[in-house]
């Protein structure tokens, strides 16, 4: 770079917008989207141990795409290149593939070739790409607006991680707000700005999610402001609505929104709830649809989910697109709402003013997303879950389902009030019943949208394969308990999951299964079985493995802390929280008195993030199979055999235990009253189960040997069956009972009763 070079770059960066000044330089400084680079995050970790693939950022203008590229730029010891493709063509990418080569050849350095808008190259740009992606010349991170599946090369798709960036949360604009005004470098730091609460409700509510919106508007205000004679400059609420006067609704014609938004109009008519109906429609009517495009829809749809229940509903639809050609915009959109009214309730109704009810809630309320289940799900179901979840009408009784359709922000709003005047009477009562249901099933979590999957990456057949195996060994008893503990609330890809009492690794290679791009913590009790995790997950690859960590449970948070430390440290990442923690028989392991399961409870709790799930799978040895079951009078003496009877039942009976939190009284009701203790609640579902167990002679002195387990160590000595049993018998009893035993069941395989409770608590 020469003299003049430099003069130019600086006075470029001297003059920049205040958005481009404040683009954070470092991980530490980036606000927001956290499911992707919270603490423990696979890319959070990719980018500090600078071991990157190929990535596609996919979200609206304003979340951080290129901001992140550049984080990464300054983080990477790569060589870094940056194109954008509204620009750049393929004599660019040649150049680019040069200087990669000439990376490699020359210094063996790596290079990453960030290309904003990546959507905008055309089909031969992108297979320029593809073969340098491919063979690893180039590590390819692509930024873009629109649906990678729908605008980006396939084969490219495949080959890269997807991260979908989500809106900015009011927290985060304040947080991007506040660092604006105090930074004396980049923003405004040096000035005396103040900002009453009104302009910044205002600037932070009308910017919808968008960073460079918000800091174009104070940006503008700030340059139009003069300071008053003490030197403040002022900004009311009166200049911060000439700074930003209009909400941007996300809507592009060939894109996400376009086929999302058509989909939830046509699913809410078809699930006859007119209040959706309306919003989704106002929604298209304020983005700039064609109300042609609509009208046609609805033509198809009185054909398609009305038909013959009521042959007058394609006339109707069709005299109103007549009307609406008569009168054009803006009074066509009576006939429009009209029509749309008609579909979803199949009356004739004049109460199109709901319509306006609608669009006054677009224009004030902050856009919410579609619920996931109404999205369309013809393109990335398989990834970002769109569709997911929905409930076909036709499907059941008078092809109606309480059902989630209007955003969660507006549960409960009524756009559509049906008048007491001809049919419309008639079904006032179904559509205020209706209303009422669907109210009731959201209260119970029936019918509620589901979280949308925000990442995405291409299968590793490999690791898939060696997962697989790993899960295959488990028994099918074990596989069908963890498929139903996990299913109690399903991990999303981009989860962070802790395995409590990891051991076996039956739950620690299914999180690692289900979370690829998020990370695995497996906490294990003794050091052999960390060793023997470890060498197991060495086949997997490095990002891939999960972290095993050794210690005692009454520390585990602290062990927690101490295994990621160093990165913590260098990062400036706050401690690790989990999405998910899964456990089986955790506190029957640690908990061999139970008296301090609350407290035990509420330490694991502590680990949660705010709105992660606890899973657990604990035996309740309330129900477990009876010995004496095996034997009977004829093998006993009857007075021995009552005796026996009576004692081994007074184990498990917290009427006769002078201490009810023993363990081995423990059924759901205990447990319930732990979680209340611990301050929480947990659904909790008891499976009762038979397996087929064989009893080996070893097996039956273990039973009868006093004080059996009393390995030292990590866990206490319990007692055996004959401890349990020596308060009621003798010694030559408990030697009586265990030769009948012996004689009945040595080398025999029986069906043996137990039962486990699946527990989903949260905080």
């Amino acid at each position: 770079m020469d003299l003049f070079e430099q003069h130019r770059q600086q006075a470029i960066d001297r003059d920049a917008p205040l958005a481009a000044r404040m683009r954070p330089r470092t991980l530490a400084d980036y606000i927001g989207q956290d499911h992707i680079l919270g603490p423990g995050r696979l890319l959070r970790r990719a980018i500090q141990a600078d071991q990157l693939s190929s990535l596609i950022f996919y979200g609206p203008p304003g979340t951080g795409k290129t901001t992140l590229a550049m984080v990464i730029a300054n983080t990477t010891r790569a060589h870094f290149i940056s194109i954008n493709a509204v620009l750049a063509g393929v004599k660019d990418i040649r150049e680019a593939i040069a200087t990669a080569q000439e990376q490699r050849g020359m210094y063996d350095r790596r290079t990453i070739l960030f290309v904003d808008e990546v959507h905008r190259f055309n089909k031969s740009q992108q297979d320029a790409l593809l073969p340098w992606v491919e063979n690893g010349t180039v590590i390819l991170i692509g930024a873009t607006t629109e649906n990678p599946y729908f605008e980006v090369n396939k084969a490219l798709v495949s080959r890269s991680r997807v991260f979908q960036l989500k809106p900015l949360t009011e927290s985060d604009l304040n947080h991007v707000l506040n660092q604006a005004l105090m930074d004396g470098d980049r923003g405004y730091g040096s000035l005396k700005i103040q900002i009453d609460d009104a302009a910044r409700n205002h600037l932070v509510n009308v910017a919808n999610g968008d960073a460079r919106a918000l800091l174009n508007a104070l940006e503008l205000a700030v340059e139009t402001t003069q300071p008053n004679e003490y030197g403040d400059l002022m900004i009311p609420l009166a200049v911060a609505e000439e700074s930003i006067q209009q909400r941007a609704v996300l809507y592009d014609k060939e894109g996400d929104a376009h086929f999302d938004t058509i989909s939830a109009f046509i699913k809410s008519v078809r699930g006859s709830d007119p209040d959706a109906v309306l919003y989704w429609l106002a929604r298209m009517v304020y983005a700039g649809e064609d109300p042609r495009f609509i009208f046609r829809r609805m033509v198809i749809l009185a054909s398609e989910d009305v038909g013959l229940a009521d042959p007058n509903a394609v006339v109707v639809v069709m005299g109103c697109a007549a009307a609406f050609d008569r009168v054009g915009m803006p009074e066509g959109r009576y006939p429009l709402a009209q029509a749309a009214l008609y579909l979803a309730t199949c009356p004739k109704s004049n109460s199109t003013m709901g319509f306006f009810d609608a669009l006054a809630a677009v224009q004030q309320e902050r856009e919410a997303d579609v619920p996931l289940h109404l999205r369309d799900a013809t393109r990335d179901k398989h990834s970002f879950g769109h569709g997911k979840g929905y409930l076909y009408p036709h499907s059941y009784r008078e092809h109606w389902v309480e059902q989630q359709y209007l955003p969660s922000s507006l549960q409960g709003q009524v756009f559509y009030q049906p008048s007491a005047q001809g049919y419309e009477e008639q079904i006032r009562v179904q559509v205020a019943r209706r209303r009422e249901a669907q109210l009731a099933a959201l209260v119970e979590g029936v019918g509620v949208a589901l979280p949308e999957g925000l990442t995405f990456s291409p299968t590793d057949t490999a690791t898939e394969r060696w997962l697989q195996r790993a899960l295959g060994q488990a028994g099918d008893r074990l596989a069908e308990l963890r498929d139903r503990l996990f299913d109690l609330a399903p991990p999303q890809r981009h989860h962070v999951v802790l395995d409590l009492n990891a051991g076996s690794g039956l739950l620690t290679w299914e999180a690692v299964r289900r979370v690829p791009e998020g990370a695995v913590y497996a906490w294990v009790h003794h050091a052999a079985d960390q060793l023997a995790l470890e060498e197991q997950a060495t086949l997997l690859p490095e990002l891939s493995r999960p972290v095993v960590v050794y210690g005692a449970a009454d520390d585990l948070a602290s062990v927690l802390r101490a295994s990621t430390a160093a990165t913590q440290t260098a990062m400036g990442d706050a401690p690790i929280a989990f999405d998910r923690i899964v456990g089986r028989n955790y506190f029957a392991t640690h908990s061999p008195t139970a008296g301090d399961r609350p407290a035990q409870v509420a330490q694991v709790l502590h680990l949660l993030q705010p709105d992660g799930v606890l899973l657990l799978a604990e035996t309740i040895p309330r129900y477990s199979q009876r010995l004496y079951a095996f034997l009977d009078a004829t093998q006993l003496n009857p007075a021995l055999y009552q005796t026996l009877q009576q004692a081994e039942d007074a184990i498990y009976d917290a009427s006769k235990n002078s201490d009810e939190t023993h363990v081995m009284t423990w059924d759901e009701g205990l447990w319930q009253r732990c979680m209340k203790a611990a301050g929480v609640s947990a659904q909790i579902t008891v499976i009762h189960s038979t397996t087929e167990l064989l009893i080996s002679p070893g097996l039956i002195q273990r039973w009868f040997t006093r004080g059996a387990d009393s390995r030292k160590g990590d866990r206490a000595a319990r007692p055996s069956y004959a401890d349990y049993l020596a308060s009621a018998l003798t010694e030559p009893q408990l030697a009586q009972v265990q030769a009948a035993l012996t004689q009945r069941l040595a080398h025999q395989t029986v069906s043996w009763a137990g039962a486990i409770a699946l527990m989903r608590v949260h905080p």
